[in-house]
């Protein structure tokens, strides 16, 4: 939780930094270190379901043949 906690401070720092820095206005940069990080927040859980099940249609998928020239591919 601290480690969290850290981390919040550190992207509401940044987000006013740069916002103040662009804008020269205390409010802007205020609002935009709570409006961004919240904004954030929310595009994060529905990145993180999207992901998931991303993963699960993966997972659930059959075992392609391998394919025979597969060496040639590789990087």
């Amino acid at each position: 939780m601290i480690k969290t906690m850290s981390f919040a401070m550190l992207h509401f720092s940044v987000a006013f930094t740069i916002a103040y820095l662009f804008t020269g206005s205390l409010l802007v940069g205020g609002l935009m270190a709570l409006v961004e990080p919240a904004c954030n927040t929310v595009v994060f859980y529905f990145h993180e379901r999207a992901w998931q099940q991303h993963q699960h249609s993966h997972d659930a998928a059959p075992a392609a043949e391998p394919d025979e020239h597969e060496w040639a591919y590789a990087a």
